[in-house]
């Protein structure tokens, strides 16, 4: 497979939860410092956010990222330079945010990781957190959401946006309640 194709593929990769991998703290240890090193005092912290930040939570196996900069302007500097650094982007895409800049690492045609990078202690910030801490420390809260996750997986196995949105109620219930 071309690295184009690969592309192709992990753009088009199907919504497919696994078993929790207590190999994903790691994983995301392991970019992090990765990120510190290539672009020292431009993050101003670095999260494990979503399912795999989760102890036992089935997820996606995508290690999900938090990266928190100072203004949005040096979130749009640093697209660039991470795409040099291994990430990629769609400007198409990250036009239409206005609180964030995402961007997709992926190998032999999966997505390995998402990062997002937001203002940090800004209100993304805050229930991204807020999100991921509440997962933790409530474990029927976190059955609640796995169940959820298999459910619209199954319902939308071929369109990560529908999935995405169909969670965001919960999501939002979980940050407001």
């Amino acid at each position: 497979m071309t690295d184009a194709e690969s592309l192709q593929a992990a753009i088009h990769e199907e919504v497919a939860l696994r078993a929790y991998d207590p190999h994903w703290p790691a994983m995301f240890e392991a970019e992090r410092e990765r990120l510190l090193a290539l672009f020292p005092g431009d993050f101003i912290s670095i999260e494990h956010m979503g399912s795999t930040a989760v102890p036992g939570l089935a997820a996606k196996p995508i290690i999900d990222i938090l990266g928190g900069v100072a203004s949005m302007a040096a979130a749009r500097a640093l697209v660039a330079p991470l795409c040099a650094q291994g990430y990629t982007a769609s400007a198409e895409f990250n036009a239409t945010l206005a609180d964030r800049q995402w961007l997709m690492r992926w190998a032999d045609g999966h997505r390995t990781h998402h990062l997002h990078l937001v203002m940090h202690d800004g209100p993304v910030w805050a229930q991204r957190l807020q999100f991921r801490d509440a997962l933790r420390a409530d474990a029927a809260l976190a059955w609640h959401y796995a169940a959820l996750k298999a459910e619209l997986a199954a319902k939308h196995p071929a369109d990560r946006e529908a999935y995405t949105e169909a969670k965001a109620a919960f999501v939002r219930s979980v940050c407001e309640g």
